[in-house]
């Protein structure tokens, strides 16, 4: 069955990617990331999933500049003084409700807390691809998804932010 061009969705796991890419020591430039997508995998909508920090208002509004569609997940501040906003919840979510709209969908994250959700979208033909962040950190869950998988480390060339 040929899929239709450009109606596939991209959910964006925000702390897993930025951490995971922080890791390797480069900084992804999103605005070429979101270039990527649309080309590779003719991702027409981009959802980041994204723990609210009051100060970081001119990052939000230079990712929704890019194309980014941004879900926000309150916060909470830890006695180490990190800050804590875990989306899966409202990833798996958005990705259910969006179920009808779209062809297929891009996974981005390297957590095995998505494996429910990875597993389904697979079993359904609706998995186009998973990108993990980080070969060399990742949940061994999703090993069961290899044939499915890009990492993010091989293209470090093409997504790293130049100044």
């Amino acid at each position: 069955m040929r899929r239709e061009k450009g109606n596939n969705y991209a959910f964006i796991d925000s702390q897993n990617l930025n951490l995971s890419i922080k890791d390797q020591g480069w900084h992804l430039d999103f605005k070429r990331f979101r270039i990527y997508l649309k080309d590779k995998y003719d991702v027409i909508k981009a959802f980041i999933f994204i723990g609210y920090v009051p100060t970081n208002e001119s990052l939000y509004r230079a990712l929704q500049e890019y194309g980014y569609i941004l879900i926000f997940k309150p916060t909470l501040p830890l006695p180490n003084g990190k800050i804590k906003g875990n989306i899966d919840a409202e990833l798996v979510l958005h990705a259910m409700t969006e179920y009808p709209n779209y062809n297929k969908a891009v996974i981005v994250t390297g957590d095995g807390d998505f494996y429910c959700l990875i597993d389904y979208l697979k079993k359904h033909n609706k998995l186009e691809r998973l990108i993990i962040p980080n070969r060399y950190k990742y949940s061994s869950l999703l090993r069961n998804f290899t044939k499915d998988m890009t990492f993010m480390n091989d293209l470090k060339a093409k997504l790293e932010y130049k100044k």
